[in-house]
C-alpha cells in the first residue's frame, strides 16, 4: 500500500496560516515517505461554497509551491456514493429519522437534570434520543435529518474499538487510542448522517472519500480529534479501512484564538500581496 496523505479544504473563504500548515505538512509527509500527496475540494456545501474560493485554493496551495495529482476529488461529484452507504446502513437498521430543532435538542438536553449543563460532544449538544424510538418508515422521510443509532450500531463491533495516533490530542495521547463502547455512547451519542439540504454530512463523506482515495495517514487539525471517534465507528460499520491519523497542533493568533476563515488578516493571499514568499509563510507556521 503507497503513503498517502491528503489535504481536504472547503472552497468557503480563503485559505489561511493555517491551512498553510495543515498542507504543508500532509505534503512534506508524503514528500519524505515517498508517497502521494493529494488535495481534495469538500464543497458539498453547496449553499457556502463559492467556484471563487476554489480557484483560490488551487492558485495559493500551488503557490506554496505544492503539487498534487488530477483530476481533484470534489464531494459535489460523490453523492452517489454517499447515498449508498446511507441505503446500505438504513438496511441495517442503524439509522433513523429525526425531526427534532437546535431548540428542541436543547430543551430536551436540560430538562432531565434542571441545572446540570448538558453535555457536549464532536457535534456539539449530544443529542438525548427524542426521535430514536418512534418506528421507521419503510424509507427516509424526505426533509428530516438521518442519524445513527450509536448503541445498536455499537452492538455489531467489537470493544474496544482502536486507532493508531502519530500526532497528539488537545491533551496530549498519542500511540493506540482506545475507543470504548461506554466512552463512545456518554461523549459521541446519536450523530447525524445526513441532511436534507446536503445529501451527507462531513462525518460520512469523509470517511467514504478518504478510503475512496487510498489515505492512509489523515493529518488534521487537533480540534477534530474527538471527531475521529465518529468516523472510526462508521469505518468499522462499512467495512472501510482505519488510516493512521495525524493530528496536528493549531495555529493561532497573538491571543491565542484559533484561526478561521473570517480572519483574512491571516490570508495567504493577502501576505502574497504584500511581498511574502512560500518560505516566509513556512517560517511563520515554524516548518
Amino acid at each position: 500500500m503507497i503513503f498517502t496523505t491528503r489535504f481536504a479544504p472547503s472552497p468557503t473563504g480563503p485559505l489561511h496560516l493555517g491551512h498553510a500548515y495543515s498542507a504543508l505538512l500532509a505534503a512534506d509527509m508524503a514528500r519524505t515517505a515517498e508517497g502521494r500527496f493529494l488535495l481534495r475540494v469538500e464543497d458539498i456545501d453547496s449553499s457556502r461554497a463559492r467556484p471563487e474560493w476554489e480557484d483560490g485554493i488551487y492558485d495559493d496551495l500551488a503557490w506554496l509551491g505544492l503539487t498534487w495529482e488530477t483530476p481533484v476529488m470534489r464531494q459535489s461529484g460523490r453523492l452517489p456514493a454517499y447515498r449508498a452507504a446511507l441505503t446500505r446502513l438504513w438496511a441495517l437498521g442503524l439509522l433513523y429519522p429525526c425531526t427534532c430543532s437546535r431548540r428542541d435538542i436543547a430543551a430536551a438536553a436540560e430538562a432531565p437534570q434542571e441545572g446540570v449543563p448538558p453535555a457536549f460532544g464532536p457535534d456539539g449538544l449530544i443529542y438525548p434520543g427524542t426521535c430514536r424510538q418512534i418506528p421507521n418508515p419503510a424509507s427516509p422521510l424526505p426533509n428530516a435529518v438521518l442519524r445513527l443509532n450509536m448503541a445498536r450500531a455499537l452492538r455489531t463491533l467489537a470493544d474496544p474499538l482502536v486507532f493508531t495516533e502519530t500526532g497528539a490530542s488537545p491533551e496530549g495521547e498519542t500511540g493506540q487510542i482506545i475507543l470504548s463502547h461506554v466512552m463512545l455512547l456518554a461523549d459521541v451519542g446519536d450523530i447525524i448522517l445526513a441532511r436534507a439540504e446536503m445529501g451527507a454530512s462531513y462525518h460520512l463523506s469523509v470517511v467514504i472519500d478518504d478510503a475512496a482515495q487510498g489515505v492512509t495517514l489523515v493529518p488534521r487539525g487537533q480540534d477534530l480529534f474527538t471527531a475521529t471517534y465518529i468516523h472510526v465507528v462508521l469505518q468499522k460499520l462499512l467495512g472501510l479501512p482505519t488510516p493512521t491519523y495525524h493530528h496536528h497542533r493549531l495555529i493561532r493568533d497573538e491571543n491565542g484564538k484559533r484561526l478561521a476563515k473570517r480572519d483574512d488578516a491571516r490570508a495567504i493571499r493577502l501576505y502574497r500581496d504584500e511581498g511574502k514568499t512560500p518560505a516566509d509563510i513556512r517560517a511563520m507556521v515554524g516548518l
